[in-house]
Formats: C-alpha cells, sequence, structure tokens
C-alpha cells in the first residue's frame, strides 16, 4: 500500500470533523447565489482542496445517495493496483462472461467467448462507462462480481470512505449500493494521489476500439481549463453525478456534485463550483443556494 493512503485518511479524517463542525457551511463572495439544479432532495455537493484537504464548499456531503457509475472509480483503483503489484499488466486479456455481456447499456456488447485486454478495458470504463467491461473487470479480480464487491468496500474503508457500501462493479441500480459525496471526493484523491502514473486516463474524451471510435460522457473535458477527469455517473434514483478533478495555476480542486436534473445542470454547476473556489474574495464570505424548479 502506498505511503499517501495514512495522509489521505488523515486529511479527510480533518475533513470530516469540518463537516461535524460547520454543519452546511458554504464560503463564497459577499451575498453570491449559486444555483443548485433541482431536485434538492437528491442534491449533494462538496469541494475540496485537493494539495491541503481544506474543504471550500459542502451541502448534504455526508449524507447517502447512491453512486451510479461514479462505482467505476473503485473498480479502477482496484485494477490499477493489480497493475501496480504486476498481478496484470496492459496487455492482460480479461475474459467476458455471459453475465458481464449481459448487463444492460452503457457497453460494448461482446459475444460468447470474447475478451479485452486491460488497456482498452479502462478506456472503455472511463470514456464509456462501459457495465459489461466493469463487471468482467470485477469478476477477473474478484473471482466473482460479488466478492469483487466485497473487495471495494474493503478498499473503501481503508481509504476512510466511512459511509459507503458498494454492491456490483459497475454502479447499476442497487438499494444497497450506497455513497456521500465526501466519500466520492475521498475516492477522487487517493486516485489522484495514488496512481499519478495512471490518471491520464480519466483525460481521455474518446478511443479507439476494434476500428470504431468511442466517444465519451464527460463533457466537462475541454469545456473548463485545468479539469483533467474525472468521471460522470447516472441512474434515474440518483439523478446525475460527477466528480471532478481541477488542476490549473497551482491549484488541484476536487468538485464533487450529486444529484443534478440533467447533465447541462450538473455541469453548469461544476464549472460555477470551480469558478466560486478559485475567487480570491471567497474566504468568510456566504453563499445563498438557490435551488431550481422542481
Amino acid at each position: 500500500m502506498s505511503n499517501t493512503l495514512p495522509l489521505i485518511q488523515r486529511v479527510f479524517a480533518a475533513l470530516a470533523l469540518l463537516v461535524l463542525l460547520a454543519g452546511c457551511s458554504t464560503t463564497t463572495p459577499p451575498d453570491s447565489v449559486l444555483a443548485v439544479p433541482a431536485p434538492a432532495q437528491k442534491y449533494a455537493a462538496i469541494v475540496v482542496d485537493a494539495r491541503t484537504g481544506k474543504q471550500l464548499f459542502e451541502v448534504s456531503s455526508t449524507a447517502q445517495r447512491y453512486p451510479a457509475s461514479l462505482t467505476k472509480m473503485m473498480t479502477l483503483y482496484l485494477l490499477f493496483e493489480a497493475l501496480d503489484s504486476g498481478r496484470v499488466t496492459k496487455e492482460t486479456q480479461i475474459p467476458v462472461s455471459d453475465h458481464a455481456a449481459s448487463q444492460p447499456p452503457t457497453k460494448l456488447r461482446f459475444r460468447r467467448g470474447e475478451s479485452i485486454d486491460v488497456d482498452s478495458a479502462i478506456r472503455a470504463i472511463v470514456v464509456k462507462s462501459a457495465n459489461d467491461v466493469a463487471v468482467a473487470v470485477g469478476e477477473y479480480l474478484g473471482g466473482s462480481e460479488d466478492q469483487f464487491a466485497a473487495m471495494m468496500t474493503s478498499r473503501a474503508r481503508q481509504l476512510g470512505m466511512t459511509s459507503t457500501i458498494f454492491r456490483n462493479a459497475s454502479g447499476l441500480p442497487d438499494g444497497g449500493q450506497m455513497t456521500t459525496a465526501r466519500d466520492m471526493a475521498v475516492l477522487g484523491m487517493a486516485l489522484h494521489q495514488r496512481f499519478p502514473q495512471q490518471f491520464h486516463y480519466f483525460s481521455e474524451s474518446d478511443f479507439m476500439f476494434r476500428g470504431r471510435l468511442v466517444r465519451g460522457h464527460n463533457d466537462m473535458l475541454g469545456r473548463v481549463r485545468g479539469v483533467d477527469g474525472i468521471k460522470t455517473g447516472y441512474i434515474r434514483a440518483s439523478g446525475f453525478n460527477i466528480v471532478t478533478s481541477y488542476n490549473a495555476d497551482g491549484r488541484n480542486l476536487i468538485v464533487v456534485v450529486m444529484g443534478a436534473d440533467s447533465a447541462r445542470q450538473r455541469n453548469d454547476h461544476v464549472e460555477a463550483l470551480i469558478q466560486r473556489s478559485l475567487s480570491p474574495t471567497m474566504d468568510g464570505a456566504k453563499t445563498r443556494l438557490m435551488f431550481a424548479e422542481q
């Protein structure tokens, strides 16, 4: 295990204490209004300075939410660990079982007996959010998807994700699979700090697979200078989720928004939170949250 993990755990232990003490604390330019995507009962957000661990913004960041495809961040975390340990290489072929192939879209649509190399699997999970590939990775690393989900939850606890339970490798609907915006920020920071050599995958917006161009879902890439990943997610129960990494001009932020009513509202909100967090007049000020009509 990397030496960065104790630091991550210490940083977010302090963050958890701040959340407990401050409650729904916000700081931004005086009397500013931040439009919040509907529906309010699904919304949660947090912005963290990834260099210092300082919480810059939070609303309902410890409330239970459905992760949707943000789940795949942990699937990738364990796959990156397997790469680091030498258990797999980027050329290793991962078989796609009938169970994996039967997952609902989004997916790459494999036929019986086919496989995918690890490098392509990473790109398929990051860019396409391919459910069939995520399940195939889970089965390969865990022996079964259920065993892999237990591994995911165990690693989450070790990282300091205190309120997350994983039930599958993909993020497809499961009433027992829960997380929080804070825990997703912990995972985003851990991926950035633990696997800097692999983090470039999260900045890719398309990839070639079997001679065709596969385009991605993360419209924040290229929209805001400095955004270099990480992952989007959606199921009906969760709304539109995203974890975003911003890294420019000596600033490194992790922004989590959960429960938006559309991808556009989610992305607009992330951009507003980034601008707010970079504002030199933000400290000591207040933010009024304006929720959209429901």
